[in-house]
C-alpha cells in the first residue's frame, strides 16, 4: 500500500469517526450547553460514566494513531470526542432502561415520577427513612391508590418530599419517585422528628 493510499484511507476514517461524533454526541453537547456535565444524564444509571470513559481512552488511542505529526494534540481531540459520544451513548442506555423500568418517567412539582404515579402537591424532604413495618407504596397518596410494590419493616428509603401536608412520603428509586407511603409507617432513618408539622 502506498503512502498515498494510507493518507487517503486516514483522512476518510477520521472524516467518518468526525461525522459519527458529531451525530452521536448531538444530546451530549446540548446538555454541555446548559452548563451540565458530559456525565449529567436526566436517567438515573452508572453507564454513561462507563460509556464516557470507554470513549475517551478508545478515543483517545484511535486520535493518537491518526495524528501522525502531532499525537499529543490528536490523543487530546480523540478523548474529548470520544467521552462525548460515549456519554451520549450510555446516556440512552440509561434512558431506556429507566424506560423499561418505570414505564418512562415525567416531572411534576420538579420531581421526576414514574409514569403510573399520580402527582401531589409536595413539600421537599430528600432525606433517608425507614419502614417501621411492613407497608404498601402506592400509585396515589390514597389508601384507594394502586399498590406498586411494599416496603419491610426495617428496610431506608430515599423520602423524596412529603404530600397531602405530610401524610404521605414520595419514595424515590435512583432519583425517580416509584409511589407514596402513609407517614404512620415509616420514620426519618437518622431518628430525627416525624414530618407531621407540615
Amino acid at each position: 500500500m502506498t503512502a498515498k493510499t494510507k493518507n487517503t484511507l486516514a483522512a476518510v476514517t477520521a472524516a467518518s469517526i468526525a461525522a459519527m461524533l458529531a451525530t452521536t454526541a448531538a444530546p451530549t453537547m446540548a446538555s454541555a450547553a446548559n452548563l451540565k456535565p458530559v456525565i449529567g444524564c436526566e436517567a438515573p444509571g452508572g453507564k454513561q460514566e462507563g460509556g464516557a470513559l470507554i470513549g475517551a481512552i478508545l478515543g483517545g488511542v484511535l486520535g493518537s494513531n491518526l495524528a501522525k505529526n502531532d499525537r499529543g494534540t490528536g490523543t487530546v481531540i480523540g478523548a474529548v470526542g470520544g467521552a462525548a459520544a460515549g456519554s451520549a451513548i450510555g446516556c440512552k442506555m440509561q434512558e431506556k432502561r429507566t424506560a423499561n423500568e418505570y414505564g418512562g418517567t415525567y416531572k411534576s412539582g420538579g420531581y421526576k415520577l414514574a409514569s403510573y404515579v399520580q402527582p401531589a402537591r409536595y413539600d421537599g424532604l430528600n432525606e433517608m427513612f425507614v419502614a417501621t413495618s411492613t407497608v404498601n407504596v402506592r400509585a396515589a397518596p390514597t389508601t384507594r391508590g394502586a399498590k406498586t410494590t411494599s416496603l419491610t419493616r426495617g428496610q431506608t428509603f430515599k423520602a423524596m418530599a412529603v404530600a397531602n401536608e405530610g401524610e404521605w412520603i414520595l419514595v424515590g428509586r435512583d432519583g425517580v419517585g416509584i409511589g407514596y407511603v402513609h407517614a404512620d409507617y415509616v420514620r426519618p432513618a437518622n431518628g430525627g422528628y416525624r414530618y407531621a408539622s407540615y
